[in-house]
């Protein structure tokens, strides 16, 4: 495997008002150019304060995490972030939401009609060139979630960051999200690390399901690698048998393997 990202024994402690929280344990992760990873695991397993250090949004407490032959020392436009609230700037319009990063990016080398081609190419690929010109409360939360993957795709990042970026929608949304996503990335080649507690979720758009420990000092507890075929369509492999054992696999080590030795005792 060609290493893209490398977590190395990485530790994240947390030092609170109640004392010392030690979040993630002994992290060691490899990621490959173009390869779609998610985290999934229970609550308070560290699933997001991993993707933070992978962001840059935080440091961890010792270790070390590469990103392209270099270390990760803060955040980057080469680490895009799509969080659950699309953080969307409510008195822009789509259009200018997705240009403000544009500009950020591109804006020191490109002239301004450069600039809007981009920006007007990222809309399109997430089917929203025609509400270019609304601001964020004229559109439903499935196509603020769209602006926000516009607007991250946008800065052409070596690696997308998602963070449940689907879980506060309806299941039909959410479905058509995911589809959208999929075609996406098989035409970008993005390298993609994802956050979910949604079990279909990961086994539809994985490469590779990477099953957090519960915490504190959670870990990963199991690699799973997804081998189904690509392009993947959700109705077929609803009755494929390799994706109902991966779904099963994944079910059992969050339910069965993973419960808290309180939890167990009880």
């Amino acid at each position: 495997m060609q290493k893209f990202i490398e977590i190395q024994h990485a530790d994240m402690v947390f030092h609170t008002r109640a004392g010392r929280f030690h979040a993630l344990a002994d992290i060691n992760l490899t990621v490959a150019q173009g390869e779609f990873i998610t985290l999934i695991g229970h609550s308070g397993c560290g699933k997001s304060t991993l993707l933070n250090l992978i962001a840059g949004l935080s440091t961890a407490t010792s270790g070390a995490l590469i990103c392209a032959g270099r270390e990760i020392a803060g955040p980057s436009p080469e680490r895009a972030v799509v969080f659950q609230n699309h953080s969307l700037l409510p008195w822009l319009t789509c259009f200018e939401n997705v240009y403000l990063a544009v500009e950020k990016v591109f804006g020191p080398k490109e002239n301004s009609r450069r600039l809007r081609e981009r920006t007007e190419a990222a809309l399109a690929m997430v089917g929203l060139a025609h509400a270019s010109t609304k601001r964020p409360h004229e559109i439903s939360g499935g196509m603020k979630q769209r602006v926000g993957i516009a607007r991250a795709l946008s800065m052409e990042p070596k690696v997308l960051l998602m963070d449940e970026p689907f879980g506060a929608l309806d299941a039909l949304t959410r479905a058509h999200l995911q589809d959208e996503l999929m075609r996406i990335v098989a035409r970008t080649g993005s390298t993609v690390v994802m956050v979910t507690h949604d079990v279909d979720e990961a086994v539809l758009l994985s490469d590779r399901i990477v099953m957090m420990s519960n915490g504190p000092a959670a870990s990963i507890g199991e690699v799973l690698t997804v081998r189904l075929p690509k392009p993947r369509e959700r109705v077929a492999l609803a009755h494929d048998p390799l994706y109902i054992e991966y779904r099963t696999h994944v079910l059992e080590f969050l339910y069965h393997r993973q419960q808290r030795p309180q939890e167990k005792a009880a």
